[in-house]
């Protein structure tokens, strides 16, 4: 079982307390009234789906309900730092050489 970490509750419960969103940090089209239908596909559907250390969308759905994010590994399913949505990306390479890859 995967514990993670709520930054909103400050506290580690169990995986199923927890649903993910997906890859973070998705941005929408600038102006969604010029965007083409390629620009929507691109935010829509097309995602990087990396192997390794990735940025992902968590939300605490058994307790605040709050979106946050996530960076995980995703072959060892190891967790490497929680931070709430609005705050910045960290530096993947640099969790990634903390974590030994």
């Amino acid at each position: 079982m995967l514990l993670i970490y709520c930054p909103y509750c400050e506290i580690e419960r169990a995986e199923t307390e927890f649903h993910c969103g997906g890859e973070a940090h998705i941005a929408r089209p600038s102006d969604p009234e010029k965007a083409t239908d390629d620009d929507w596909v691109e935010f829509l559907y097309m995602r990087s789906n990396t192997k390794g250390i990735a940025a992902e969308r968590w939300r605490h759905i058994h307790g605040c309900g709050r979106f946050f994010n996530a960076v995980r590994d995703t072959v060892s399913d190891k967790f490497l730092t929680f931070y709430k949505a609005g705050d910045p990306r960290p530096d993947l390479e640099a969790l990634a050489r903390e974590a030994g890859k």
